[in-house]
Order: structure tokens, then sequence, then C-alpha cells
């Protein structure tokens, strides 16, 4: 008897990894470095993007967390890479 059910568990790795993908992107585009370059200027002229540059530093509480337990579930559930 299977305490979790492992398909269960494989969807909650999927999930986490499409969070892992879209916490990288959002940490990606609101990099302080990204301020210096083109785009970051070309960016920094828009009022949203200035509210949304804000919350850099909040972005990596959702990914680590997210990176770490997806992992785990990973190892645990789905094997180790061979």
């Amino acid at each position: 008897m299977n305490i979790f059910d492992p398909v269960l568990m494989t969807r909650l790795v999927i999930i986490l990894g499409i969070v892992n993908l879209s916490a990288g992107v959002l940490i990606f585009f609101s990099c302080r470095c990204l301020g210096g370059a083109k785009l970051g200027s070309k960016l920094m002229k828009y009022r949203t993007y200035k509210g949304f540059y804000k919350y850099h530093c909040y972005l990596w509480w959702i990914f680590w967390p997210s990176v770490m337990i997806h992992g785990l579930l990973a190892v645990i559930f789905i094997g180790w890479p061979q």
C-alpha cells in the first residue's frame, strides 16, 4: 500500500516543473542587470514594468522552494536519472 499516489506525485512534479520554468522566466525579465541593457532601458519607460521590476527579490522565494521540492519529489517518485 502506497501512502502517496504515484500518479498524483508525478503530476505534482510536472506542475512544479512548470512553476520552475515560469518563475525562471519572470526572474530573468526582472533581473537588475537587464536594466542596463538596451531592452531593459526600453522597458523601464513603462510603469507596468517598473511595478513588476520591484518584485524581483520576492520571485526567488517562489523559485527556490519550487526547485527543491520538484527535485526531491522527482528523485523519490520517478528515480535517479541514469
